[in-house]
């Protein structure tokens, strides 16, 4: 079952149990979804649709962050609830020893240059796409690098 039709099944599901909070998170991540079709003007894959689910949960924390610092516990509750559901529909993340391995493997493949960067981070993105936090890794790559 692809991943678009694991959230519209889901969206049912949610809309027959009267879970608001779920239906709602659900229905903007379906429209996140269709308005980037339409933008594109494709039908997104599986990876294509965990790219959409990373972009809104990166946004989901950032207002997070925001929320808190300006007092506002209520708003900071409801994007958490959010980042809840949004997480369910992430594949597995990887392990903290798999992704210290992937970013020796690619730092040996391209060497510790700091022209080497952009191709290390572009190879550990293809690899751990959807699977790791990218802010992470980065910061790994660099502590390798040094």
């Amino acid at each position: 079952m692809s991943l678009r039709l694991q959230i519209q099944n889901d969206m049912k599901t949610a809309m027959k149990a009267k879970e608001a909070d779920r239906l709602g998170t659900i229905r903007l991540l379906l429209a996140a979804i269709k308005q980037r079709e339409v933008d594109e003007r494709i039908e997104l894959d599986d990876s294509a649709v965990t790219a959409v689910i990373e972009k809104m949960l990166k946004q989901r924390k950032d207002s997070i962050g925001q929320f808190e610092a300006a007092n506002r516990q209520d708003l900071a509750d409801k994007e958490k609830q959010e980042v809840v559901v949004l997480i369910e529909y992430m594949p597995q993340q990887c392990s903290t020893e798999e992704i210290a391995a992937a970013v020796a493997s690619a730092v040996a493949n391209h060497g510790k240059t700091p022209a080497a960067m952009g191709k290390i981070m572009a190879e550990l993105k293809a690899a751990l796409a959807g699977r790791a936090d990218m802010s992470e890794v980065s910061k790994l790559v660099k502590v390798a690098m040094a």
